[in-house]
């Protein structure tokens, strides 16, 4: 039996990847693609996951917009300069023409729908801010038990990949897109959830040996690797190693195959306030520390990692 799922995201570079990876993996079915604001503006994102089905072969999968802006508080900053402007590495207009509108429905309603009309236990891969969430547990609390887990990428535990409130580095991208957001998924609501932070994702980074076999894997993954070179570039200008950092792939990888990642289960905070904290994300490991468990994972096999979604992805020939 496939696990049904639904990738809830914001193309984003590491998103397509994300993206192509769940249709080279045969355990999921995926039901729909929800499109929230994040790296770039929500229109660009929705247009950009259209695209990428295309690519992908996904067929009839539905995509539908969501959220345009977070629950509370302006976007404090956006990722061009990783994605570049259209969010796809300056390729996005490279990619095939979408093959079908997007979803009238939207991405709430949506999500809603295939919940409850789900005849199985259905995984949210979240791989961008969390906003579309917060809403649908919000305004639909009655599917919260067709919701086998939530399966969220974002926060760090030891520093982030943002400019933060104070103008360094302090929380992770997507947490710190709308920290309100990820505080009720993550700390307010009581939903199975799997949080696949920055501390696990930066050590699971592919290199140049990687990116280049999947450039050579045939005219799919070739068409993904010219759109992670942009991506590329900016992680080897700012750490002088050529290296890739696949954030999204490891939660498409752990809903496609549980315990993939090897998890500990912590009570989180998520910080709201205005400082120079704003969006971290804090584990509670004091003895006794009491609140609700989210599975976070810490470790895994990075090598196997990186081999297994290379694996898959150059199934896509």
């Amino acid at each position: 039996m496939t696990v049904p799922v639904i990738i809830d995201t914001d193309p984003g570079v590491d998103d397509a990847v994300a993206l192509l990876l769940a249709a080279a993996s045969p355990e999921l079915t995926l039901l729909a693609v929800t499109t929230v604001f994040g790296n770039v503006d929500l229109e660009t994102v929705t247009g950009n996951a259209l695209r990428l089905r295309s690519l992908a072969g996904l067929g009839p999968v539905p995509v539908a917009a969501g959220a345009a802006r977070p629950l509370v508080h302006p976007q404090a900053e956006r990722a061009d300069h990783w994605h570049a402007g259209d969010g796809l590495g300056g390729c996005a207009a490279e990619l095939p023409d979408p093959d079908g509108p997007v979803d009238t429905r939207g991405a709430v309603p949506l999500m809603a729908h295939l919940l409850d009309t789900a005849g199985a236990p259905v995984t949210l891969v979240a791989i961008g801010p969390l906003t579309n969430v917060a809403l649908l547990l919000a305004s639909h609390p009655e599917v919260k038990p067709q919701i086998g887990r939530i399966v969220a990428m974002g926060g760090s535990l030891s520093g982030g990949n943002t400019g933060g409130a104070a103008g360094f580095s302090t929380a992770e991208f997507n947490v710190y897109s709308d920290p309100e957001a990820a505080r009720r998924v993550l700390v307010e609501e009581d939903v199975a959830t799997t949080l696949i932070p920055l501390d696990l994702t930066l050590r699971c980074a592919v290199d140049g040996m990687w990116l280049d076999a999947l450039a050579a894997a045939g005219p799919r993954c070739a068409a993904l690797a010219r759109v992670v070179e942009h991506y590329r570039t900016q992680f080897r200008e700012r750490s002088g190693r050529d290296e890739v950092a696949l954030h999204d792939s490891l939660a498409v990888l752990e809903a496609a195959v549980p315990r993939t990642l090897r998890t500990t289960a912590l009570p989180l905070e998520v910080v709201c306030d205005h400082g120079p904290a704003r969006g971290v994300v804090l584990a509670d490991r004091r003895p006794g520390a009491t609140g609700r468990l989210v599975d976070v994972a810490l470790d895994a096999d990075a090598d196997a990692v990186r081999a297994e979604v290379l694996r898959r992805l150059q199934s896509l020939r």
